[in-house]
């Protein structure tokens, strides 16, 4: 269960105390402080796959992107900021980003060609606020993975299936397309990306 600490906070205050020294990992939605689950060994197995795939597809077209540990993603004109589970960062645009170089933070769509939310217990705010948060900073493609079905039936069907929904900005508004099983992702961002549905689910031994 996510505990939300309900006194309300700026982005500055927020940044503040950000990283905590408890090791605990927190976000910010509408001024309100989160703090997130501890993730499954799943979870963070499905994490540790996607990073490896992406980083061997970039440095193979000879992109200058990285994946940082640990960094936020601030939408315009709020007092939000989430710590998405793979962010990749176009690197030379960091010398753009105002609040980079004190807050390890970053607002500007051209710094985020993709980022990828992989669904926990949470699965509301990665299907409904950080889309259109994401949306509204303008980052091109936005990945939900919902390897165990934990998401709505109006998000992934009905019967509930584990799903890879993909989210590509079009004209400023996310159009989505879905995979499952054997079905290949169509990356925009990495058009030559070999990786199916079921490779990513089963990086975390779940069952398709």
């Amino acid at each position: 269960m996510i505990q939300t600490l309900r006194k309300l906070v700026t982005f500055d205050e927020f940044v503040a105390k950000y990283p905590d020294n408890t090791g605990k990992r927190y976000e910010l939605h509408d001024g309100a402080i989160v703090e997130m689950p501890q993730p499954t060994g799943d979870h963070e197995e499905i994490v540790v796959f996607l990073v490896q795939k992406f980083i061997l597809e970039y440095s193979r077209i000879s992109l200058r992107y990285g994946i940082p540990k640990t960094v936020l993603v601030k939408p315009p004109e709020s007092e939000s900021a989430y710590s998405p589970d793979v962010l990749i960062l176009n690197l030379p645009n960091l010398v753009n980003e105002p609040l980079w170089k004190k807050e390890s933070t970053v607002s500007l769509a051209e710094s985020i060609p993709l980022v990828v939310e992989v669904v926990s217990s949470n699965w509301r705010d990665d299907y409904l606020k950080k889309a259109a948060d994401y949306e509204a900073v303008g980052i091109p493609e936005y990945w939900i993975v919902d390897y165990a079905a934990l998401g709505g039936r109006r998000f992934i069907g009905n019967p509930k299936q584990p799903a890879v929904s993909l989210y590509t900005l079009i004209e400023g508004e996310y159009q989505v397309s879905q995979f499952r099983g054997g079905d290949r992702i169509i990356s925009p961002l990495f058009p030559e990306l070999n990786l199916t549905a079921e490779q990513i689910f089963q990086a975390g031994r779940y069952p398709v």
